[in-house]
């Protein structure tokens, strides 16, 4: 039996709810120390490859309930996007001067990168920071979203937004664990295919690092 099977039997998965709120208690527990791509890459330092000071940013797992059961809310970015042009990811963003923390950040990129209205999102909890070899300090956001929401994704940012069932993301069978030559040098991340979806490098750390968080 799947962790996720094994899951969904004591609860966690039954319903978007259930794990949110199952979710909630983790997070309330569970250390603050920090995580991020250096953990597969023992070899480099945090922010490895920025090119400029570090940055705090915030990002929202949404996780919402259908009718085949919960999902998590992701999206594909433009083709031509500065960076991570056509990858797949969490909305959010960095965290500006007037907003009042990670989670007002996260609330006000999805609103405008999704459409997603402030009001129809339960936060959960935030999960450790997850730092980026690009230079990034992220927030993630953990949330219930009301079944009600409809998404309108901004077409300067977003090219599609879908759903990934949550039990197949809370399912370590599905958690590979992929590399790339960088600078002349294997690098390791986190990859969970999805169908025609390649879900990969910080998405799929950040998930990786809810399961690691909520499920163990």
């Amino acid at each position: 039996m799947s962790l996720a099977a094994d899951a969904q039997d004591r609860g966690f998965l039954a319903s978007a709810e259930a794990f949110t709120l199952h979710a909630r208690a983790r997070i309330d527990r569970v250390a603050r120390e920090e995580v991020g791509d250096h953990v597969l890459n023992p070899d480099l330092e945090p922010f490895a490859f920025a090119k400029r000071p570090p940055r705090d940013a915030a990002v929202l797992i949404a996780v919402i309930e259908r009718k085949a059961g919960a999902s998590v809310i992701l999206t594909q970015r433009t083709d031509h996007l500065p960076s991570h042009a056509g990858q797949i990811s969490l909305p959010g963003g960095k965290i500006e001067p007037h907003d009042d923390g990670p989670l007002a950040a996260a609330l006000r990129e999805a609103d405008e990168e999704i459409g997603l209205s402030p009001g129809l999102v339960r936060p959960a909890g935030i999960l450790p920071t997850y730092l980026t070899g690009s230079g990034y300090r992220v927030a993630p956001v953990v949330a219930l979203v009301d079944p009600a929401a409809r998404l309108t994704p901004d077409p300067g940012e977003v090219a599609e937004v879908f759903e990934v069932p949550l039990a197949f993301l809370m399912d370590e069978a599905n958690h590979q664990r992929q590399s790339r030559m960088l600078a002349g040098k294997p690098r390791h991340f986190y990859a969970m295919p999805y169908r025609e979806r390649y879900i990969w490098g910080v998405t799929a750390g950040i998930l990786r690092l809810l399961f690691e968080t909520v499920c163990r």
